[in-house]
C-alpha cells in the first residue's frame, strides 16, 4: 500500500546509510586499484633486484658478501617486498566478504566459482613455467619426479630440500593457495555469524577480531618454533609455510574490514597520508636494516613488515578525492601500472631467465657487474614478461568467463525453442522484509 501524498518520506535507516556508504566506499576503492597496480609493478622490480642481487653474493671461509659492500644500499636492495603481495591480495579478495558481513551486501560468488576463477588467474602461466623449467633441468627420465610432483601440488613449501626448486620464487603460491582456501572456508561462516548481529558495531567488532585472531596465530607458532623449540632459521618449512606467513593475509583482510567499516569516514588528506605513508617506508627500511639472522627483527619480520605495508596501503586507499598525494602520481603513472600488469609474468620467469642468462655468459660473473646485470635482467624480464602476459595470462583468464556470475556453467547455446513463459501471478507479490539491516 502506498503512502499518501502528504507523508514525509521515511527517515533512511542506519543499515540503508550504512548501505549508501559503503557503495561509495566501493566506487572510491575501485579508483585507487591504479594506486595498488602501481605497487605490483614497484614490487615486481624490486623483487628481480633483489634476487640478482642474492645471485652475485660470494660466499667464503670469511663469511658473506655482498655484490656491494654498503649497508644501507644493501638494505634497501634486501627489504623484501612479498608481505606486501599478501596484504593486498588479502584485502582485495576479502573486500566482497567484508561487504556481506557488515553491511548485507551479498555479492559473493559461491566458494566453487571463487576457486575456479583464481585458478584461471594463476593455473595455466605456472603449471607451464613448471613443466617447462623442470624438463630442461631433468633431461632424462624420471628426472627429480618428487620436485615435479610437488611444485605442481603447492606442496613443495613444506620440502625443506626443495622449496625452492625449479621455480625458486613460487613457494609463496603455495600459500596463495592456502588463503585461498582459508578465505572460502571461514568467510561465509563469517557472513552467517553477522547476521544474528543486530548492530553494525558488533558485526565489525566480529570481523575485526576474526582477522586478529588469524593475525596473532603465525606469530604465537613463530614464537614457539624460535624460543621454546630453537628451530633455526634456516628451516624453510617451518618459518615459510602457511602456519606462519599468514599473518600478511590478515593484515589485508583486516584493511578490507576497515575501510568497509569505515566507509566515507575518516578519510585522511595528502600530508597525512603523505606523513603516515613516510613513517611506514622508514619502518620497512629500519626493519631491513637491523634485521640480522636469528635476531629479534628477523624473527618477527613479517609479521611486523605487514603491520607497515598496513599502514602505508591505508595512506594510499583511505585519502580524500579531492587531496591526492603528489607521489599517488608515481603509482598512477603508465610505465609503473604497464609493470604491474605483467607483475605476476615477471615473477614467474625473472628467475630461470637470470640463470639462463647467468650461465651462458651472457652476464658478468663478477661482483662488478651487478648493476649491469640488474638493468639487463629487468629488460629481458619485462619482455619476455610482456609476453608472456598476452600469449599465456590473458588468455588463460578468459576461462573465468565459462561460468556466469552465480557461478554455474555458462550456456552458449541457448535453446531457440523455449517453454511457454508463465503468466504472472493474479496479485502482486508482497516484498519481504529484510532479516537484518
Amino acid at each position: 500500500m502506498t503512502s499518501p501524498p502528504a507523508a514525509q518520506p521515511p527517515k533512511p535507516s542506519s543499515g540503508a546509510r550504512a548501505s549508501r556508504a559503503s557503495s561509495a566506499s566501493s566506487a572510491s576503492s575501485a579508483s585507487r586499484s591504479v594506486e595498488l597496480q602501481g605497487f605490483r609493478g614497484l614490487a615486481a622490480l624490486s623483487t628481480v633486484v633483489f634476487h640478482v642481487w642474492q645471485q652475485y653474493y660470494v660466499y667464503d671461509a670469511q663469511g658473506a658478501h655482498p655484490p656491494v659492500d654498503n649497508p644501507y644500499l644493501g638494505a634497501l636492495i634486501s627489504l623484501e617486498v612479498i608481505d606486501l603481495f599478501f596484504v593486498m591480495s588479502a584485502y582485495l579478495l576479502t573486500l566482497s566478504y567484508a561487504r556481506a558481513a557488515i553491511d548485507g551486501e551479498d555479492r559473493t560468488r559461491p566458494g566453487r566459482d571463487f576457486l575456479f576463477r583464481r585458478a584461471t588467474r594463476i593455473l595455466p602461466l605456472y603449471f607451464l613455467a613448471v613443466l617447462l623449467v623442470w624438463s630442461l633441468r631433468n633431461p632424462s627420465l624420471p628426472g627429480d619426479w618428487r620436485d615435479l610432483l610437488e611444485h605442481l601440488t603447492f606442496t613443495h613449501v613444506f620440502d625443506q630440500e626443495r622449496i625452492f626448486y625449479t621455480l625458486g620464487p613460487t613457494w609463496s603460491l603455495s600459500l596463495e593457495i592456502a588463503f585461498y582456501l582459508t578465505l572460502v572456508a571461514v568467510g561465509p561462516l563469517a557472513i552467517r555469524a553477522c547476521r544474528r548481529l543486530r548492530t553494525r558495531r558488533a558485526r565489525v567488532a566480529l570481523c575485526a577480531s576474526g582477522c586478529a585472531a588469524l593475525y596473532l596465530a603465525p606469530v604465537a607458532w613463530t614464537a614457539v618454533a624460535h624460543h621454546a623449540l630453537g628451530v633455526p632459521h634456516t628451516n624453510w618449512p617451518v618459518y615459510f609455510g602457511p602456519q606462519a606467513r599468514l599473518g600478511g593475509f590478515a593484515a589485508g583482510m583486516l584493511l578490507a574490514v576497515l575501510l568497509v567499516a569505515l566507509g566515507e569516514r575518516g578519510r585522511v588528506g595528502a600530508r597525512r597520508a603523505t606523513a603516515m605513508a613516510v613513517t611506514a617506508a622508514a619502518g620497512l627500511y629500519a626493519l631491513s636494516y637491523y634485521s640480522a639472522p636469528e635476531n629479534t627483527w628477523h624473527t618477527y619480520y613479517h609479521p611486523l613488515a605487514a603491520l607497515l605495508w598496513f599502514a602505508l596501503l591505508y595512506a594510499t586507499l583511505h585519502v580524500r578525492t579531492t587531496a591526492r598525494p603528489r607521489w599517488h602520481a608515481l603509482l598512477r603513472s603508465g610505465w609503473l601500472t604497464g609493470v604491474g600488469l605483467v607483475s605476476y609474468s615477471l615473477y614467474i620467469w625473472h628467475e630461470p631467465l637470470m640463470l639462463f642468462l647467468y650461465d651462458t655468459g651472457a652476464l658478468p660473473h663478477s661482483q662488478a657487474g651487478f648493476p649491469l646485470a640488474a638493468l639487463f635482467v629487468v629488460a629481458a624480464g619485462l619482455l619476455v614478461a610482456t609476453v608472456s602476459y598476452w600469449a599465456v595470462e590473458y588468455p588463460g583468464s578468459l576461462l573465468a568467463g565459462l561460468r556466469d556470475k552465480r557461478g554455474r556453467p555458462r550456456e552458449f547455446y541457448p535453446d531457440p525453442n523455449p517453454g511457454p513463459v508463465p503468466e504472472p501471478p493474479s496479485q502482486p507479490l508482497r516484498e519481504v522484509e529484510p532479516a537484518v539491516r
